[in-house]
This record gives structure tokens, C-alpha cells and sequence, in this order.
């Protein structure tokens, strides 16, 4: 099969390579991936900033796809061969050809492409973990956030509106800020949608909320925000930080923590253990599915590129160019 490794060094370049097509284990089977979403993490593992999940491949990228049940190992209930699929994968999804534990696989509703199932997984499992399994998201909650130009920005966007609440997000550049709500007023899902410039995000939603602050803030940038964010969360705010993009040290104001009684959580998927990804997974299924099925909710596409182009993808993202998913297409 063709894949896109990553070979390392002091300046790590991607190659398409011919290698040996992986076997399904017990209870796995093998997708054949008619397309995969580039996410930051495959960015920083190419750059050697981030470790693949245990017992994936080291140098084989990709951790989304969706594609076609090709293979069954054995003891398998649950997959079905020619079954259309989704999911994650802790890695090896750049490929033809990836083995993904049953438990992770998602049925493709009919009403979806390969493209944008395969913008699907990360950022909307990514984002209904942090907003409602940790953050416990109610109709009642002011939400911000951060880098809403992102796929899982604008997942969380639409999930926030979805559940009700008034949302604000917060983008670095005139075009960005102009792009997200450009599209919120396109697909109609955003109530009160509020894009304000990051350097002066507190000021904005300060005012947006008549001084009382947010009651969730998702967070993807990290120790460049943290002491703003604490700053305009709301008495018994939650804060989710699932990012470090600038950086993963920043120091805390324990009085402020302490009067508001705030609660902040750290979340990543990659490092789960299978019985919580599939966990992760099932929520997925069970709430945020149907709305994607029905067209109420969906990924953004920004821009796709076959897997020959995989390069220009990643320089693409690196950039940071993309409002929402960059997707690579296998075929």
C-alpha cells in the first residue's frame, strides 16, 4: 500500500512510500481509507513536538479516516465487510490501508461524503468530550472558544449552539474573523455568534456578557491565555485546555481560582486508553451523530488535497492558513 511517512533528523521530511499493508488482529478489522483529516497533532509528531499513541506506528501519521471495511480479524461482532466507517485512530490513518479496533468504528450515515466523514471524528468527538463529558455543557451556559477558525473550534461552535447556548469564539486575524462568521451567518447554527480578535478577547467578552464572564471557556491555545481566561470565566466557571499551541507552561493566580471557585480540566485523546476512546466514541454516536445525519451540524471544510499532495497539505497547516478541516483524499 501507499502511505506518508515521516522520516526524522533534524529537518523531518514526508515521503509516500510503498509498504506492507497491516493485518487485523483479533477483534480489528482493515479499512480501506478513501480519505483522512490532518489534524495538529499529525503537524507536531512530523516535527517531532508529539509522541504517537502506544503501539502505533512511529512514522506513519494519521489519526482520523473514513473508509470501507476491507478485512475482519478474528472474534469480530461488530464489522461488517463493505461496511462504510469512521473513527480514530492512534495513528497509521495517511495511508491506503489502516487496522482500527472494532469498538472505535462508526457507521457513515448515507447522507455523507467520504470527504467530510473523514473531517468528522477528531474534531467533533474531540469537541463533545471537552464541552459535555468534562464540562458538563447546559442550555443555560455562556461558552468561549478559543481558536474558532479550527476544526475543533467550529465543532464546538456548533455544538454549543446546539445545546442553546450564546457563544463566543476567538480568532488571531481580520480574514479568519471575517471566514468564521461568514459561515455562521451561511449555515444559520450560530446563535449570537460573537468573533472577537484573541489579543483582547477578555475586553470583548467582558462586555458581552455585562462584566459576569463565561461560564466554559475550550481551550486550544494554552499558556498564552490561561490567566485571561480565569480572568472572565464567571463564578463556578469550567475551563477545558485540550491545546498548548503557544506554549504548555503558565503560572496561576490561586486567589482568583479560589474566590470563583473555578474548576479547570486537562484533556487529550491520543493517550486514552482503548475502553475510553471507545467511551469517547459511543457518545459521539449517540449525540452528536444524528444532528450531522440531519444536515443540522457538520465539519467545515477548508481545503482537500490528494495523498501525493500530503506535503503541501502539512506546509498548508503549518501556515496556519485553514478555516476548518484539511482533508487528504487516497483515491
Amino acid at each position: 500500500m501507499k502511505a506518508l511517512r515521516v522520516l526524522g533528523g533534524e529537518r523531518p521530511q514526508l515521503e509516500i512510500a510503498d509498504v506492507p499493508a497491516p493485518a487485523p488482529g483479533p477483534r480489528e478489522a482493515l479499512i480501506r481509507v478513501n480519505a483522512a483529516g490532518l489534524n495538529r497533532a499529525d503537524l507536531l509528531q512530523a516535527l517531532g513536538r508529539y509522541a504517537p499513541s502506544p503501539g502505533a506506528s512511529p512514522t506513519i501519521l494519521g489519526i482520523e479516516f473514513a473508509g470501507v471495511v476491507e478485512q475482519v480479524g478474528p472474534s469480530c461482532s461488530r464489522a461488517v465487510v463493505g461496511q462504510r466507517v469512521f473513527g480514530l485512530a492512534g495513528g497509521g490513518a495517511h495511508a491506503e490501508y489502516v487496522v482500527i479496533p472494532e469498538v472505535l468504528l462508526v457507521d457513515v450515515p448515507a447522507s455523507m461524503g467520504d470527504v467530510e466523514a473523514g473531517a468528522t471524528p477528531e474534531v467533533f468527538i474531540t469537541a463533545h468530550d471537552a464541552l459535555v463529558t468534562q464540562a458538563g455543557l447546559r442550555s443555560s451556559d455562556t461558552v468561549l472558544v478559543h481558536a474558532a477558525a479550527s476544526g475543533v473550534g467550529l465543532a464546538a461552535l456548533q455544538l454549543a449552539a446546539l445545546a442553546g447556548c450564546k457563544a463566543f469564539g476567538t480568532v488571531r486575524t481580520p480574514h479568519k474573523i471575517s471566514a468564521v462568521e461568514d459561515i455562521a451567518k451561511e449555515r444559520g447554527i450560530f446563535p449570537e455568534p460573537l468573533i472577537c480578535n484573541g489579543d483582547i478577547f477578555d475586553q470583548a467578552v467582558l462586555a458581552g456578557t455585562n462584566g459576569t464572564g463565561v461560564d466554559v471557556i475550550l481551550d486550544l491555545v494554552g499558556a498564552a491565555y490561561f490567566q485571561r481566561n480565569c480572568s472572565v470565566l464567571a463564578t463556578l466557571g469550567r475551563m477545558v485546555c485540550v491545546g498548548t499551541m503557544s506554549g504548555a507552561t503558565a503560572s496561576l493566580d490561586l486567589g482568583v481560582l479560589l474566590q470563583k471557585r473555578l474548576r479547570v480540566y486537562g484533556t487529550v485523546l491520543r493517550s486514552r486508553t482503548l475502553e475510553e476512546k471507545a467511551a469517547a466514541t459511543a457518545a459521539f454516536a449517540r449525540d452528536v451523530l444524528p444532528q450531522i445525519a440531519s444536515g443540522r451540524i457538520g465539519p467545515v471544510i477548508d481545503r482537500t488535497f490528494t495523498l501525493e499532495q500530503a506535503a503541501d497539505a502539512y506546509r498548508y497547516m503549518a501556515e496556519n492558513r485553514n478555516v476548518g478541516k484539511i482533508v487528504l483524499t487516497m483515491r
